[in-house]
């Protein structure tokens, strides 16, 4: 992994696509009500896109384990990840969201998320624009 300081900050369009692409994907499972946890797509240097699921364990291990796959990715030069998870708003209260942490090789890796109601109630699920929640130790 290249240090901090070296990394460069922004986003590159191949990676905003790579994770709105993902992050569509996510909203439509769960507007279906279909079970997820932890997605995961990889683009590699030849422009191929890895895509994974990881659902066999506890969330947190699925997590993990997506992070993972990234890190030994030799090939790997962006990624995106995406799970369900909650968001703290000013008061406390805690909103259920949907996660998703993205970065490339030589970049500093972010994360985001959208607020989401009505799980599994297809025409009636909402989500908000996602919103920026900060920076993120890189996977590449």
């Amino acid at each position: 992994m290249a240090e901090k300081d070296t990394l460069r900050e922004g986003v590159s369009p191949e990676t905003d696509e790579l994770a709105s692409t993902l992050m569509g994907d996510a909203l439509d499972l769960l507007a279906n009500g279909e079970p997820m946890e932890v997605l995961l797509a990889i683009q590699l240097a030849d422009g191929s896109v890895l895509s994974y699921e990881f659902e066999d364990d506890g969330p947190e291990a699925c997590l993990e384990a997506a992070r993972a796959r990234v890190r030994e990715s030799q090939d790997a030069i962006r990624y995106a990840l995406t799970y369900e998870g909650a968001v703290a708003d000013e008061d406390g209260a805690y909103a259920d969201a949907l996660l998703l942490e993205f970065g490339e090789r030589g970049y500093r890796a972010y994360s985001a998320f959208s607020l989401i109601d009505g799980k599994g109630s297809g025409d009636g699920f909402t989500w908000t624009d996602p919103a920026p929640a900060g920076e993120m130790p890189p996977l590449l």
